[in-house]
Order: C-alpha cells, then sequence, then structure tokens
C-alpha cells in the first residue's frame, strides 16, 4: 500500500538555488509535494560546484538539500525557456524564486504576471534583505549573519566576532518560507486565491536571535559575545571535564540541586537562585570546574543524565550521528549517492518520504518537455 504525502498533489515551480528556498523546496517534497526544479543549462544550481566534499562527481552542498526534486534545465532568455517556464507556472500550484529583486519581472515571471496566469498560485519570494532599500544587497548567509547582529554575540569576547558554523539564517529563512507557503495554501484552500508570500534573511535573522532581540527592543541592552556562557542563565556553558568539553544546560532551580548532589557541591546561598547564580557565575563556574575535572565527558553524561541534569559531551557529528542512531532515532535515508539526512519531521499518518534522489543536471528535461508541451484538457494541470 502507498502511503500518499501529506502535500500529495501540490506541484512546487522551484526556480531557486543555493540553500535558504532549496531547503524549503525539498521539505516540501518531502512531504509529497511535486517538485520541478528550473535550473540553467550551463551549470545548474550554483551548489553544484561548491566542493570539496564530493560524493562521487557530486559535491554534498547540493545533494544536502535537493532530494525529491526533478531538474530541468531552462534558458529563460530563450523564446522556448520562457514559454516552457510560463507553461509551468501556469499548472503550478506554487512558485518558489531567490533571486534579487527584479530579476524575475525581467523574465515576465514576477508575481503580477504570475498571477495573471494563474491567480490560484501561490508565489513565494526570498530575498536577502527584502524588496525596498535591501534590494541591491546580495543575499548570502555570512553577510546576513555580520550585518544582522548574530556574529556580534557569537565568539569568545567582544570585538572577536565569529560566524555559526554552519548557514543557519538561510536555513531558518528556508523554515520560514515553507510556514508562509502551507498557511498561504490554507488560505486558498478557504478562498480559492493565491497570494505573495515574501521572505529575507534578515527579517529571520532578528526573528530567530528571540531572547537576545527582546532584550534590545523591551530593556534597550545591545548584547555581546560571551564565549560560551549565557546572559541570562547560569551554569549554561562548557566546562572542561577530564578527556573533553561536557556542556551543562541547567534551566531551574530543581536541575541545578540536582547538579550539585551529582557533583558533590554543597549548597551556597550565592546560588541559591537562577538570577543569584548569574550573578555569580564566575565563582560557580570554577567550583565546577574542579568537580568536573576528576571524570570524563561520558561519565558524567551517564551519571548526571539519570538525575535530570541536562548534559553532554560535546560530539563531533561522527558522535552526534552515532547518538542519533543510539537513541533509535533514525538520522539516515539512503539515496543513491550515499546515505542523506531524514527529515527531522514525524508525522502518524501521512510520515515524510524519500521517492526521489538529487537530481543529476538536466536529468529529468526531456520528460518535463514533454509534459509542457503537451496541452492539458480543461482543469487538469498534471
Amino acid at each position: 500500500m502507498t502511503i500518499e504525502g501529506a502535500l500529495d498533489g501540490l506541484l512546487v515551480a522551484d526556480f531557486s538555488r543555493v540553500l535558504a528556498a532549496p531547503y524549503a523546496t525539498m521539505l516540501l517534497g518531502d512531504l509529497g509535494a511535486e517538485v520541478i526544479k528550473v535550473e540553467r543549462p550551463d551549470g545548474g544550481d550554483d551548489t553544484r560546484a561548491w566542493g570539496p566534499p564530493f560524493a562521487g562527481d557530486e559535491a554534498t552542498y547540493f545533494l544536502s538539500v535537493n532530494r525529491n526534486k526533478r531538474s530541468l534545465t531552462l534558458d529563460l532568455r530563450t523564446e522556448d525557456g520562457h514559454r516552457r517556464a510560463t507553461e509551468l507556472v501556469r499548472r503550478a500550484d506554487v512558485v518558489i524564486e531567490n533571486f534579487r529583486p527584479g530579476t524575475m519581472a525581467g523574465h515576465g515571471l514576477d508575481p503580477e504576471r504570475v498571477r495573471s496566469l494563474n491567480p490560484r498560485a501561490v508565489y513565494c519570494s526570498v530575498t536577502g534583505f527584502g524588496a525596498g532599500g535591501g534590494a541591491a544587497l546580495p543575499g548570502y548567509d555570512l553577510l546576513a549573519q555580520a550585518v544582522g547582529g548574530l556574529m556580534s554575540v557569537t565568539g569568545p569576547a567582544p570585538g572577536e566576532p565569529v560566524k555559526v558554523g554552519v548557514a543557519l539564517v538561510d536555513v531558518l529563512t528556508g523554515l520560514h518560507a515553507a510556514v508562509g507557503i502551507l498557511a498561504a495554501l490554507r488560505h486558498r484552500e478557504r478562498t480559492g486565491e493565491g497570494q505573495l508570500v515574501e521572505v529575507n534573511l534578515l527579517s529571520t535573522l532578528l526573528s530567530g536571535m528571540v531572547n537576545q532581540s527582546a532584550g534590545y527592543t523591551l530593556a534597550d541592552v545591545v548584547p555581546a559575545a560571551m564565549g560560551n556562557r549565557h546572559p541570562s542563565i547560569a551554569p549554561y556553558a562548557v566546562f572542561p571535564a577530564a578527556d573533553r568539553p561536557i556542556v551543562l544546560a541547567v534551566g531551574t532551580d530543581r536541575q541545578f540541586t540536582a547538579l550539585c548532589e551529582g557533583i558533590g557541591l554543597a549548597e551556597d546561598p550565592r546560588f541559591a537562585t537562577n538570577p543569584q547564580r548569574v550573578e555569580h557565575a564566575e565563582e560557580l563556574t570554577e567550583l565546577i570546574t574542579e568537580r568536573l575535572a576528576a571524570r570524563t565527558a561520558d561519565d558524567w553524561f551517564a551519571a548526571l543524565s539519570p538525575l535530570g541534569v541536562p548534559c553532554g559531551p560535546v560530539n563531533d557529528l561522527d558522535g552526534a550521528f552515532a547518538l542519533a542512531e543510539e537513541l533509535g532515532l533514525r538520522p539516515l535515508v539512503p539515496s543513491r549517492d550515499g546515505n542523506l539526512v531524514a527529515n527531522p519531521i514525524g508525522l502518524s499518518r501521512t510520515p515524510p518520504g524519500y521517492h526521489r534522489p538529487p537530481p543529476r543536471l538536466g536529468e529529468h528535461t526531456e520528460d518535463l518537455e514533454s509534459w509542457l508541451d503537451t496541452p492539458l484538457s480543461t482543469g487538469d494541470r498534471s
């Protein structure tokens, strides 16, 4: 018996490349949507060349966010390419792009034109800094991390900014794009009309910095880098164990009491409440460090976790995947190029599916061109 995905029957015309929007369309594809990835014939998605590392001849960067898609190569500057792209958006439920503002208009595929062709289409535009004053700025994650304040709170100390070790702003933006698209589809379900969904890296980052942003907007506190410490919770940091670092993420008084019991730390009025622990974080850190030095990180993980203390060793990815496997989380799914990371969403009735590997450039062009060149009967888009 074939289980249909939650988004089975939805057609996504994907004009995006690199990371933020392709991550969004992969999520939609995992959930059952039919995603047609439109790529330029001379090289395709930029990330196809972003290596090493490679899996065979394919860049693992590209493979990470492009499963469950079909690749259609079109040159939008040609009459045939433009005609087929126009026909694709006429049939699509969702159109998504992440070019600089104005680029799609130059191809006659801007939201207004698409709405005239297909009033039911949900059009999602992903930009770096919006379509207004930031339209000319390139939408790269590192740039967003810098100008959006994330690097100012990341690193060992003020004046030593460090980027996050993955393109986190792109990923968050892709997630917000997917949520916006699903909300717009729900609206279309009720009204029959599509709408424009807009997300950008900077706005996503300002929202994604949550407590740090709120500390500024509500209390005029401009946060700075604190290394691995937390501005509002203690102990919530990285500590050296006998062999390697371990994290303690103690968020409540009850957890702190359990930590004291587990490491043999005597009661101290300076640490009775979280605000007091934050005030005396340096002294607390020194006392905890002395005790953790006696055992390995894995020993402490095994000893403190049953007590309800949030803690764990600082793993590399090998250790992280091993832990996920040990916990029965099934983090990997096989694909043509090797194992890919599983979709983290669990659905009891319509779980994510993995029906197509990341496509080779233009792999499905011939079939899709034939489909686009064949007139459809009235009301039929597939």
